[in-house]
């Protein structure tokens, strides 16, 4: 008799469908045969030709006071006061003692996530946005609700949307800040109405802000200013801030009152991830931020200019506002399901683009294009899809 092969015991939080699309499969295909593409997809900095100096960087990740182990659950004392320095050039007054170092933003949203919610418990998102949160949410059995933003000459908080989504299993509200794809900032106006909604509801406030330091055209204000009325944990990290994403350093500014900050501290003394020589090097990195913030501005500003030049030829492509991040929306005929336009440019035209539906764009004729992608690279990729939709 033939026994029946073990089924083993894995979660139904991990049951994803990892079958790629067609998109996918023809990309990989492609660079695996070495061709030439141009890719216009680049969010990875350290592969962007930005100039990186070896030794400042380096050095500091020898520092003495790295072979001795102290642990704290908020992380290096030291490490704290940097990120407090940070917000203080960003008119926030933040003690150390409100600080959380994690590993990374995804790690800090974990934290969260098991601090604010129980097992099908949800948390409000806006959309379009960036796909890893779905991920990231359904490690922690916590579900994500969509709320809209609408594009209408710059892009809006569709209050009413966000008051209609809040059940009793909503828990929280996540704000990305500067948003990412879109790059839009939320106002002022808009921030004070999400609080009141939360006050009302008894919701707490979660601020991502990883790409607050690349405004195209303005100056974005941190949630970490100003009064909290309701507990706000705003996240950011060097991956963005300081442009070195293998160095695996974030933040948690807490807002809140004792309890809240009790708990988060058993949390981050549970797992005590973050090693010690990145947190002795964390203050010379975020010190020395600007030297690598610059290149990276300056090319944003460039492509931005590039892109508007060979726009302003035609009249079948456009782009939408941008106020900051490292990414733009494009408009194109919506002639056929975004996955598609976006694979005829990888096959016709050796274009790599996202499809707007892969951050949650819904109709057709969105693309999304990475203005960190090196200048002659972008240039000749942009008029590549000029000419696909000429």
């Amino acid at each position: 008799m033939v026994k029946e092969p073990r089924r083993y015991p894995w979660s139904t939080r991990t049951a994803w469908d990892l079958t790629e699309t067609p998109w996918a499969q023809q990309l990989a295909r492609l660079r695996t045969a070495g061709a030439q593409l141009w890719d216009l997809t680049a969010s990875n900095p350290t592969h962007c030709g930005f100039r990186y100096e070896t030794a400042s960087i380096l050095a500091p990740l020898s520092d003495p006071g790295a072979l001795s182990y102290n642990p704290d659950p908020r992380g290096l004392r030291a490490a704290r006061g940097a990120v407090c320095r940070y917000y203080r050039d960003h008119g926030a007054l933040v003690e150390p003692e409100q600080i959380f170092l994690t590993t990374s933003t995804s790690e800090a949203y974990s934290f969260l996530f098991r601090l604010l919610c129980d097992p099908g418990d949800e948390v409000l998102i806006g959309q379009p946005g960036y796909p890893l949160f779905d991920f990231l949410a359904r490690l922690d059995d916590v579900g994500l609700v969509p709320y809209e933003l609408f594009y209408d000459h710059g892009w809006h908080l569709d209050l009413e949307s966000l008051r209609r989504r809040v059940t009793s299993r909503t828990r929280a509200i996540m704000i990305i800040h500067p948003n990412n794809p879109t790059g839009n900032f939320t106002r002022r106006g808009e921030r004070e109405a999400i609080e009141a909604l939360c006050r009302e509801q008894g919701l707490a406030l979660i601020v991502d802000e990883v790409f607050l330091d690349y405004g195209l055209d303005q100056r974005g204000e941190s949630f970490a200013t100003g009064s909290h009325t309701v507990p706000t944990f705003v996240l950011s990290g060097l991956s963005k801030v300081a442009a070195l994403p293998q160095m695996k350093a974030a933040w948690i500014a807490c807002f809140a009152e004792g309890e809240a900050i009790e708990r988060l501290e058993v949390i981050s003394d549970t797992f005590l991830s973050l090693s010690a020589p990145i947190q002795c090097a964390l203050p010379v990195w975020l010190s020395e931020r600007a030297t690598l913030q610059g290149q990276i501005m300056e090319r944003l500003q460039a492509n931005l200019v590039s892109l508007d030049a060979i726009l302003l030829q035609q009249k079948l492509v456009s782009r939408l506002t941008v106020e900051a991040g490292w990414y733009a929306v494009l408009r194109v005929p919506g002639l056929q399901p975004q996955e598609d336009t976006a694979l005829d440019l990888l096959l016709e035209r050796a274009v790599v683009v996202h499809p707007g539906g892969f951050f949650g764009f819904s109709g057709q004729g969105w693309l999304v294009v990475s203005l960190l992608t090196p200048l002659e690279e972008f240039r000749v990729g942009v008029e590549e899809i000029v000419r696909r939709f000429q």
